[in-house]
Protein backbone atom coordinates (compact mmCIF):
# COMPACT_ATOMS: atom_id res chain seq x y z
CA UNK A 1 0.00 0.00 0.00
CA UNK A 2 1.08 3.43 -1.00
CA UNK A 3 0.16 6.77 -1.24
CA UNK A 4 0.76 9.01 -4.84
CA UNK A 5 0.29 11.96 -6.24
CA UNK A 6 -2.97 11.77 -8.81
CA UNK A 7 -1.33 11.36 -12.49
CA UNK A 8 -3.23 11.52 -15.36
CA UNK A 9 -2.20 8.64 -17.62
CA UNK A 10 -3.31 6.77 -20.86
CA UNK A 11 -6.50 5.57 -20.62
CA UNK A 12 -9.00 2.73 -22.39
CA UNK A 13 -12.58 4.60 -23.38
CA UNK A 14 -15.67 3.29 -21.90
CA UNK A 15 -18.74 4.71 -23.33
CA UNK A 16 -22.62 4.43 -23.34
CA UNK A 17 -24.89 5.28 -26.46
CA UNK A 18 -28.47 5.44 -25.02
CA UNK A 19 -31.60 6.08 -27.48
CA UNK A 20 -34.76 4.81 -28.23
CA UNK A 21 -35.03 2.22 -31.45
CA UNK A 22 -33.91 3.74 -34.87
CA UNK A 23 -32.03 6.59 -33.15
CA UNK A 24 -28.74 5.29 -34.63
CA UNK A 25 -26.90 3.60 -31.71
CA UNK A 26 -25.14 0.82 -33.53
CA UNK A 27 -24.00 2.99 -36.87
CA UNK A 28 -22.66 5.73 -34.53
CA UNK A 29 -21.21 3.80 -32.48
CA UNK A 30 -19.28 2.28 -35.00
CA UNK A 31 -18.40 6.13 -36.19
CA UNK A 32 -16.78 6.04 -32.74
CA UNK A 33 -14.88 2.91 -32.82
CA UNK A 34 -13.93 3.81 -36.45
CA UNK A 35 -11.77 7.27 -34.70
CA UNK A 36 -10.96 5.05 -31.62
CA UNK A 37 -8.94 2.58 -34.03
CA UNK A 38 -7.25 5.38 -35.78
CA UNK A 39 -9.93 4.18 -39.29
CA UNK A 40 -9.24 0.65 -38.76
CA UNK A 41 -12.05 -1.48 -38.75
CA UNK A 42 -10.23 -4.64 -38.48
CA UNK A 43 -9.43 -3.45 -35.49
CA UNK A 44 -13.11 -3.48 -34.01
CA UNK A 45 -15.18 -6.24 -33.08
CA UNK A 46 -18.98 -6.16 -32.57
CA UNK A 47 -20.59 -8.58 -30.19
CA UNK A 48 -24.20 -8.26 -31.90
CA UNK A 49 -27.14 -9.51 -30.18
CA UNK A 50 -30.02 -7.27 -32.51
CA UNK A 51 -30.68 -9.90 -35.02
CA UNK A 52 -28.12 -8.93 -37.59
CA UNK A 53 -27.85 -5.19 -36.80
CA UNK A 54 -24.41 -5.12 -37.07
CA UNK A 55 -24.25 -5.98 -40.80
CA UNK A 56 -25.97 -3.53 -41.87
CA UNK A 57 -23.12 -1.15 -42.01
CA UNK A 58 -20.62 -3.39 -44.00
CA UNK A 59 -20.22 -0.64 -45.98
CA UNK A 60 -17.67 1.16 -43.84
CA UNK A 61 -15.32 -1.32 -43.92
CA UNK A 62 -13.95 -4.55 -42.42
CA UNK A 63 -14.88 -4.67 -38.88
CA UNK A 64 -15.71 -8.17 -37.03
CA UNK A 65 -18.84 -9.64 -35.76
CA UNK A 66 -19.96 -11.71 -33.19
CA UNK A 67 -23.41 -12.81 -33.55
CA UNK A 68 -24.79 -13.54 -29.60
CA UNK A 69 -27.62 -16.03 -29.64
CA UNK A 70 -29.89 -16.56 -26.16
CA UNK A 71 -29.52 -16.84 -23.81
CA UNK A 72 -28.41 -13.22 -23.27
CA UNK A 73 -26.81 -14.43 -19.99
CA UNK A 74 -23.83 -12.41 -18.11
CA UNK A 75 -21.60 -15.29 -18.75
CA UNK A 76 -22.01 -15.31 -21.98
CA UNK A 77 -20.88 -11.90 -22.80
CA UNK A 78 -18.31 -12.14 -20.02
CA UNK A 79 -17.27 -14.55 -22.75
CA UNK A 80 -17.49 -13.09 -25.75
CA UNK A 81 -15.47 -9.52 -24.49
CA UNK A 82 -12.43 -12.27 -23.63
CA UNK A 83 -12.63 -13.44 -26.81
CA UNK A 84 -12.24 -10.23 -28.62
CA UNK A 85 -9.30 -10.16 -25.94
CA UNK A 86 -7.45 -12.96 -27.35
CA UNK A 87 -8.19 -12.10 -30.68
CA UNK A 88 -6.11 -8.23 -30.12
CA UNK A 89 -9.10 -6.24 -30.76
CA UNK A 90 -8.67 -2.77 -29.96
CA UNK A 91 -12.61 -1.34 -29.43
CA UNK A 92 -15.60 -3.75 -29.02
CA UNK A 93 -18.97 -2.43 -29.73
CA UNK A 94 -21.57 -4.26 -26.90
CA UNK A 95 -24.65 -3.80 -29.06
CA UNK A 96 -26.26 -3.85 -26.65
CA UNK A 97 -26.34 -4.44 -22.86
CA UNK A 98 -29.63 -4.28 -22.61
CA UNK A 99 -30.71 -8.18 -23.46
CA UNK A 100 -28.15 -8.88 -20.47
CA UNK A 101 -30.52 -7.11 -17.95
CA UNK A 102 -33.78 -8.52 -19.67
CA UNK A 103 -31.94 -11.90 -18.75
CA UNK A 104 -31.20 -11.02 -15.28
CA UNK A 105 -35.63 -9.84 -14.71
CA UNK A 106 -35.89 -12.48 -15.79
CA UNK A 107 -34.03 -14.83 -14.21
CA UNK A 108 -35.28 -13.58 -11.08
CA UNK A 109 -39.01 -13.21 -11.67
CA UNK A 110 -38.40 -17.27 -12.09
CA UNK A 111 -36.52 -17.52 -8.84
CA UNK A 112 -38.41 -19.18 -5.92
CA UNK A 113 -38.28 -17.92 -2.34
CA UNK A 114 -37.79 -14.39 -1.24
CA UNK A 115 -37.43 -11.95 -3.58
CA UNK A 116 -35.11 -9.63 -1.61
CA UNK A 117 -32.85 -12.71 -0.78
CA UNK A 118 -33.21 -13.85 -4.30
CA UNK A 119 -31.49 -10.41 -5.68
CA UNK A 120 -28.45 -11.41 -4.26
CA UNK A 121 -27.68 -14.24 -5.97
CA UNK A 122 -28.79 -12.24 -9.40
CA UNK A 123 -26.56 -9.32 -8.20
CA UNK A 124 -22.87 -10.46 -8.27
CA UNK A 125 -23.36 -11.78 -12.13
CA UNK A 126 -24.16 -8.34 -13.17
CA UNK A 127 -21.49 -7.20 -11.34
CA UNK A 128 -19.37 -9.71 -12.68
CA UNK A 129 -20.27 -8.56 -16.18
CA UNK A 130 -20.04 -4.82 -15.47
CA UNK A 131 -16.46 -5.61 -14.21
CA UNK A 132 -15.70 -7.45 -17.26
CA UNK A 133 -16.45 -4.32 -19.03
CA UNK A 134 -14.28 -1.71 -16.84
CA UNK A 135 -11.36 -3.75 -16.18
CA UNK A 136 -10.76 -4.28 -20.14
CA UNK A 137 -7.71 -3.42 -21.39
CA UNK A 138 -9.50 -2.65 -24.64
CA UNK A 139 -12.33 0.35 -25.72
CA UNK A 140 -15.70 -0.49 -25.06
CA UNK A 141 -18.69 0.95 -26.12
CA UNK A 142 -21.90 -0.14 -24.99
CA UNK A 143 -25.73 0.15 -26.40
CA UNK A 144 -28.81 0.56 -24.46
CA UNK A 145 -32.17 0.88 -24.95
CA UNK A 146 -34.23 3.24 -23.48
CA UNK A 147 -38.15 3.51 -22.71
CA UNK A 148 -40.55 6.20 -21.38
CA UNK A 149 -40.22 6.55 -17.79
CA UNK A 150 -43.20 7.15 -15.33
CA UNK A 151 -44.04 8.45 -11.73
CA UNK A 152 -47.24 8.12 -10.13
CA UNK A 153 -48.16 11.91 -8.41
CA UNK A 154 -51.02 12.69 -6.71
CA UNK A 155 -53.68 15.43 -8.77
CA UNK A 156 -56.63 16.18 -7.38
CA UNK A 157 -56.91 13.63 -5.47
CA UNK A 158 -56.16 10.90 -7.73
CA UNK A 159 -52.97 9.20 -8.44
CA UNK A 160 -52.03 9.63 -12.46
CA UNK A 161 -48.70 8.70 -13.99
CA UNK A 162 -46.82 11.07 -15.53
CA UNK A 163 -43.69 11.18 -17.94
CA UNK A 164 -40.22 12.43 -16.11
CA UNK A 165 -38.29 11.02 -18.72
CA UNK A 166 -36.59 8.01 -20.56
CA UNK A 167 -34.73 5.60 -18.71
CA UNK A 168 -32.39 2.89 -20.24
CA UNK A 169 -32.96 -0.56 -19.93
CA UNK A 170 -30.22 -1.68 -17.62
CA UNK A 171 -29.48 -1.32 -14.21
CA UNK A 172 -30.39 2.06 -12.32
CA UNK A 173 -27.25 2.77 -11.43
CA UNK A 174 -25.69 1.45 -14.64
CA UNK A 175 -24.48 4.96 -15.96
CA UNK A 176 -21.85 5.62 -13.13
CA UNK A 177 -19.42 3.26 -14.45
CA UNK A 178 -19.27 4.90 -18.17
CA UNK A 179 -16.88 7.48 -18.96
CA UNK A 180 -19.42 9.07 -20.98
CA UNK A 181 -23.36 8.24 -21.49
CA UNK A 182 -24.21 9.69 -24.75
CA UNK A 183 -27.96 10.39 -25.42
CA UNK A 184 -28.86 9.81 -28.77
CA UNK A 185 -32.45 11.35 -30.26
CA UNK A 186 -34.36 9.90 -32.63
CA UNK A 187 -32.97 12.96 -35.33
CA UNK A 188 -29.65 11.16 -34.12
CA UNK A 189 -28.50 14.43 -32.28
CA UNK A 190 -26.64 13.49 -29.38
CA UNK A 191 -25.79 15.33 -25.97
CA UNK A 192 -23.36 13.59 -23.48
CA UNK A 193 -25.67 13.50 -20.01
CA UNK A 194 -22.43 12.01 -18.73
CA UNK A 195 -18.65 13.05 -19.66
CA UNK A 196 -15.72 12.73 -16.96
CA UNK A 197 -13.54 13.82 -19.95
CA UNK A 198 -15.25 17.14 -20.16
CA UNK A 199 -15.04 17.10 -23.82
CA UNK A 200 -18.72 17.08 -24.49
CA UNK A 201 -20.54 17.91 -21.33
CA UNK A 202 -22.55 20.94 -21.29
CA UNK A 203 -22.19 21.45 -25.37
CA UNK A 204 -24.54 21.83 -27.64
CA UNK A 205 -26.29 18.88 -29.36
CA UNK A 206 -24.34 17.27 -32.20
CA UNK A 207 -24.14 14.43 -34.99
CA UNK A 208 -21.50 11.63 -33.72
CA UNK A 209 -19.23 10.80 -36.82
CA UNK A 210 -15.47 9.60 -37.05
CA UNK A 211 -13.96 12.71 -35.91
CA UNK A 212 -15.88 11.70 -32.34
CA UNK A 213 -13.78 8.81 -32.14
CA UNK A 214 -10.99 10.55 -33.05
CA UNK A 215 -11.17 13.85 -29.92
CA UNK A 216 -11.89 10.53 -27.64
CA UNK A 217 -8.80 8.68 -28.85
CA UNK A 218 -6.42 11.77 -28.11
CA UNK A 219 -7.87 12.13 -24.83
CA UNK A 220 -7.34 9.03 -24.03
CA UNK A 221 -3.72 8.99 -24.92
CA UNK A 222 -3.03 12.44 -23.69
CA UNK A 223 -0.01 12.24 -21.41
CA UNK A 224 0.93 13.18 -17.62
CA UNK A 225 2.62 16.83 -17.14
CA UNK A 226 5.01 14.78 -15.64
CA UNK A 227 5.55 12.10 -18.86
CA UNK A 228 5.68 15.63 -21.20
CA UNK A 229 7.99 17.00 -18.99
CA UNK A 230 9.99 14.24 -19.13
CA UNK A 231 10.23 14.13 -22.58
CA UNK A 232 11.13 17.64 -23.25
CA UNK A 233 14.55 17.39 -21.00
CA UNK A 234 15.03 14.22 -23.50
CA UNK A 235 14.75 16.21 -26.82
CA UNK A 236 17.07 19.16 -25.13
CA UNK A 237 19.64 16.47 -24.06
CA UNK A 238 19.88 14.90 -27.55
CA UNK A 239 23.31 15.01 -29.01
CA UNK A 240 22.43 13.90 -32.62
CA UNK A 241 19.22 13.02 -34.88
CA UNK A 242 19.50 9.37 -33.99
CA UNK A 243 19.15 9.83 -30.29
CA UNK A 244 16.10 12.71 -31.51
CA UNK A 245 14.61 9.87 -33.40
CA UNK A 246 14.38 7.54 -30.84
CA UNK A 247 12.57 9.62 -28.33
CA UNK A 248 10.30 10.66 -31.28
CA UNK A 249 9.25 7.29 -31.56
CA UNK A 250 9.18 5.98 -28.31
CA UNK A 251 6.40 8.27 -27.47
CA UNK A 252 3.84 8.19 -30.06
CA UNK A 253 1.18 9.44 -27.56
CA UNK A 254 2.76 12.82 -26.88
CA UNK A 255 3.90 13.06 -30.70
CA UNK A 256 1.70 16.02 -31.68
CA UNK A 257 2.43 17.61 -28.62
CA UNK A 258 6.29 17.03 -28.86
CA UNK A 259 7.07 17.28 -33.18
CA UNK A 260 7.34 21.15 -32.97
CA UNK A 261 10.72 21.01 -30.21
CA UNK A 262 11.68 17.69 -31.81
CA UNK A 263 11.88 20.09 -35.52
CA UNK A 264 13.38 23.27 -33.52
CA UNK A 265 16.17 20.50 -32.17
CA UNK A 266 16.66 18.58 -35.66
CA UNK A 267 17.39 22.07 -37.47
CA UNK A 268 19.76 22.99 -34.24
CA UNK A 269 21.81 19.85 -34.49
CA UNK A 270 21.84 19.95 -38.25
CA UNK A 271 23.20 23.72 -38.32
CA UNK A 272 26.09 22.23 -35.85
CA UNK A 273 26.78 19.31 -37.79
CA UNK A 274 26.86 20.94 -41.33
CA UNK A 275 29.84 22.61 -40.37
CA UNK A 276 31.17 19.48 -38.85
CA UNK A 277 30.62 15.95 -40.71
CA UNK A 278 28.04 17.27 -43.38
CA UNK A 279 27.61 13.71 -45.38
CA UNK A 280 26.79 11.79 -41.84
CA UNK A 281 23.84 14.70 -41.36
CA UNK A 282 22.74 14.31 -44.75
CA UNK A 283 21.86 10.30 -43.49
CA UNK A 284 20.90 10.74 -40.36
CA UNK A 285 18.21 13.90 -41.18
CA UNK A 286 16.81 11.67 -44.06
CA UNK A 287 16.19 8.61 -42.08
CA UNK A 288 14.53 10.77 -39.10
CA UNK A 289 12.39 12.25 -41.73
CA UNK A 290 11.76 9.17 -43.96
CA UNK A 291 11.51 6.55 -41.01
CA UNK A 292 9.25 8.96 -38.17
CA UNK A 293 7.12 11.30 -40.21
CA UNK A 294 8.61 14.08 -38.89
CA UNK A 295 7.53 17.21 -41.27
Amino acid sequence: MEIRKSERRKAKMKLALQGSSGSGKTYSSLLIAKGLSGNDLTKVAVIDTENGSADLYAHLGDYNVIVLQPPYSPERYIEAISLCEKAEMEVIIIDSISHCWDFLIDAHSNMVGNSFTNWGKITPRQNAFVNKILQSNIHVLATMRVKQDYVLNQKNGKTVPEKVGLKAVQRDDVSYEFTIVFDIDIAHNTKASKDRTGLFIDKPEFIINTATGKKLLAWCNEGSPDQIESVKAAIENCKNLEELRVVYSENPEIQDRIKQLVLLKKEQIEKINSQIIPTSNIVQSNNLNNGNSIS
